[in-house]
């Protein structure tokens, strides 16, 4: 059987089979498997780590996710029959392309500048949330500076302003001796 194996790259090969007329009504069963060495296998069909069911119409099949600089043996068989020497060849992949690992190298910076940008507006969200909880408390105290309320003995509401309040403060303190000295 002239098996031909095509456009190999670091991940894929494409495999090349003449079409059997014994095979046209059933599938074809490509086999694979990587790290092959001929000295300690034999060419069982339980030795095979993967295997694709191709139909019986197509001559051609595109294997993938394959790992770089890696020796395999395929075999391709009519209907899971388990395979002769003839019906195999082995290849090597070559290395993972320049570009593949670029782009890998792309996505994984931009997964942790995402990942990095969520966590801060996380943290700056509970910085904002803590910063306007002591705002609001702050405005629910009285603030300095501004008119307060007092009720006198009659029930009736007084105010008073902050200068007010200290010179009946002062008053009372020293009416009743309550200061040390008398400041004018």
């Amino acid at each position: 059987m002239g098996i031909t194996i095509q456009n190999i790259t670091g991940n894929t090969a494409m495999v090349i089979w003449p079409k059997m007329a014994s095979c046209a009504d059933s599938f074809y069963s490509v086999m694979y498997h990587p790290n092959w060495n001929s000295m300690l296998s034999s060419y069982s069909r339980k030795n095979f780590q993967k295997e694709e069911r191709v139909p019986g119409s197509q001559s051609s099949f595109v294997i993938e996710n394959l790992t770089p600089l890696t020796t395999y043996i395929l075999c391709v068989t009519c209907q899971s029959a388990n395979p002769s020497s003839d019906q195999c060849r082995t290849f090597h992949t070559l290395e993972q392309d320049p570009a593949s690992a670029s782009n890998a190298k792309k996505e994984l910076a931009l997964g942790i500048w995402l990942t990095s940008s969520v966590l801060l507006l996380i943290i700056a969200g509970i910085l904002l949330h803590g910063c306007l909880h002591l705002l609001c408390r702050k405005g629910q105290e009285q603030p300095e500076g501004r008119n307060r309320t007092s009720e006198d003995d009659s029930g009736k509401t007084k105010e008073y302003s902050n200068s007010n309040v200290r010179e009946l403060s002062y008053n009372l303190l020293t009416k009743n001796n309550l200061l040390p000295f008398h400041i004018k």
